[in-house]
Order: C-alpha cells, then sequence, then structure tokens
C-alpha cells in the first residue's frame, strides 16, 4: 500500500505523525483485539505491525484478545452448539475446558506469535497467572424481565485486577498480550468477555486510550450512519431506545465504564480497516467512533 505513495506523501504521513507520538509517548493504550482482524492474515498482520510501531514510538501497549469464531470452530467439531444470552456466551462446565484450551492457549499464543514475528517482544498470559484478574460468577439482569437473574453458567465478571504483572511487562519493553480467563475465590475457571477485561485493565492502569476493534465501522445511529463523536449520555440513550443491542452491549457497557472512570478516550473503530489502529491513533482522519470521557 505504502509503496503507491509518492516520497513527499510518505513524508506527510510521519509529519502528521509526529504531534500524536508527542502526546502518547509514555502513555498506556488497551485495545481489545477480535473481530475479521483475528481471522483475515492480511488483516493480523497489519495489526501486529502497528503494535510493534505503537511500542517502538514509546507508547505502553497492552492487548486484550478475545476468540469467539475460534470458541465457535472447536464447539462445533466437537458437537457443542454455542449459546448466547443478551450478547454472553452461555458456558457450562464443559465449555469452559474448551474456551480456558482455545483462548489461554491457541489464540492467545497466536496473537503473541504475530507480535514476535512482527518484530515485537510479547508475552501471553490469562487472568490467572499471578492471580491478577479475580472474578466471581456473573449473574445477568434480564432486560425482558428487569427482577429477574440469569445464571449464564462458568461466565465471570471482574473482581479486581492487579496491574502489577502487566506494569512489570511494560517496563521491561514487553507487549503483554491477555486473554480473559478469570479465578474465583476457590480457584474457580470464569469465561470472562473480552471488551469487559479490557476496560476494567484500561481503568485500573489509567490508561490514555481504550481502542476496540470490531465488525463495524463504530457506534452507528438508527439511520446507519456513523457517528465519529458520542458522549456517554447520548450512548446511554441508545441503549435505551434499542438503537445498540445484542452483541454490542458488552462493547458498549465496558467503553461507557471506561470512559466514566477516568479513562480520557475510548475509541470503538473498524479492524477490517487496514492499519485501523495506525489510522485512529496517530493520524487527523480516525477510522470509527470516539467516546469521549465528558
Amino acid at each position: 500500500m505504502l509503496d503507491s505513495l509518492s516520497p513527499s506523501l510518505k513524508a506527510g504521513v510521519l509529519a502528521e505523525a509526529l504531534p500524536y507520538i508527542q502526546r502518547f509517548h509514555g502513555k498506556t493504550i488497551v485495545v481489545k483485539y477480535g473481530g475479521n482482524a483475528m481471522t483475515e492474515e492480511h488483516l493480523k498482520r497489519s495489526f501486529a505491525r502497528d503494535v510493534v510501531l505503537l511500542k517502538l514510538v514509546g507508547l505502553n501497549v497492552v492487548v486484550v484478545h478475545g476468540g469467539g469464531p475460534q470458541i465457535e470452530q472447536l464447539l462445533q467439531r466437537v458437537g457443542k452448539k454455542g449459546e448466547f444470552v443478551q450478547g454472553m456466551r452461555v458456558t457450562d462446565a464443559e465449555t469452559m475446558e474448551l474456551v480456558e484450551m482455545v483462548l489461554g492457549g491457541q489464540v492467545n499464543k497466536d496473537v503473541v506469535n504475530l507480535i514476535n514475528q512482527a518484530g515485537g517482544k510479547a508475552i501471553g498470559v490469562t487472568g490467572k497467572d499471578g492471580n491478577f484478574i479475580r472474578a466471581k460468577k456473573l449473574l445477568m439482569a434480564n432486560k425482558d424481565n428487569p427482577g429477574d437473574l440469569i445464571d449464564i453458567g462458568q461466565v465471570g465478571d471482574v473482581v479486581s485486577i492487579d496491574p502489577s504483572l502487566i506494569s512489570l511487562l511494560d517496563s521491561g519493553a514487553f507487549i503483554p498480550v491477555i486473554a480473559p480467563i478469570g479465578v474465583g475465590s476457590q480457584g474457580e475457571t470464569y469465561n470472562i468477555n473480552a471488551d469487559v477485561v479490557a476496560g476494567k485493565i484500561a481503568e485500573v492502569l489509567k490508561a490514555e486510550k481504550l481502542v476496540l476493534l470490531t465488525n463495524t465501522p463504530g457506534v452507528l445511529d438508527k439511520a446507519g450512519k456513523l457517528l465519529t463523536g458520542v458522549t456517554p449520555r447520548e450512548i446511554d440513550a441508545m441503549v435505551a431506545d434499542g438503537t445498540l443491542s445484542g452483541g454490542m452491549l458488552p462493547k458498549i457497557g465496558s467503553a461507557l465504564d471506561a470512559a466514566r472512570s477516568g479513562v480520557k478516550a475510548v475509541h470503538i473503530i473498524d479492524g477490517r480497516v487496514e492499519h485501523a489502529l495506525l489510522l485512529e491513533i496517530l493520524t487527523d482522519d480516525g477510522v470509527g467512533t470516539l467516546i469521549k470521557s465528558k
């Protein structure tokens, strides 16, 4: 792609990035990696190069990955059907074993390898390592019957996050790659929504930015038009009137919590766009929706 640009255009791109590099140098950026960006080869390579470049210019990048498509593939192979309630995966004990195999093993190591192949120093961990993500069983409020709670199995909610492991990796020039698996008070394993984990980690690390890669252009209004900038209040109204629903709800919920808890900016961006991370963070023209903290 860059080969088709003239030298002057390339220089212009670099010059445009300079003030952003200066502004964000030494700051923490938490990136939730999922969707097409995790499954299409050219987008995987693009993502890995973006992460390495951001680290090299002085940003502390923390990656939290999902793995929905990979989990679905394994469930189908063993004859299990995935079930979702209000955008959250129902996880019985057998499914939890498979989820941990996929997220903590296959997907985590694939992401680590991608980043390392691009020249980075990635280290893969789950929330069970050092007990750094403490969790409890999530009981979901039934949106159709507000007084009713839904048990969806070994699905967890974050109780606390110990930032010391991530800080240690950051200080050693490593890039943490985190699988969203938490541990309960009795050693139970919990599957936690990756958007929720990314949001909580961004809060605890007092991150400059939380970036959520999605399979949509960003937050869309009722007419399907991209909203490039929205406030938490506007998001609340869109959830209330049903504009935002389904799998977008956990993403939006974690984005709002992070924005209200001190993360300066939350970006919901289109992971189907090559080099979406760099475009959103280091250029004047973003590729998604910015949710400001105020």
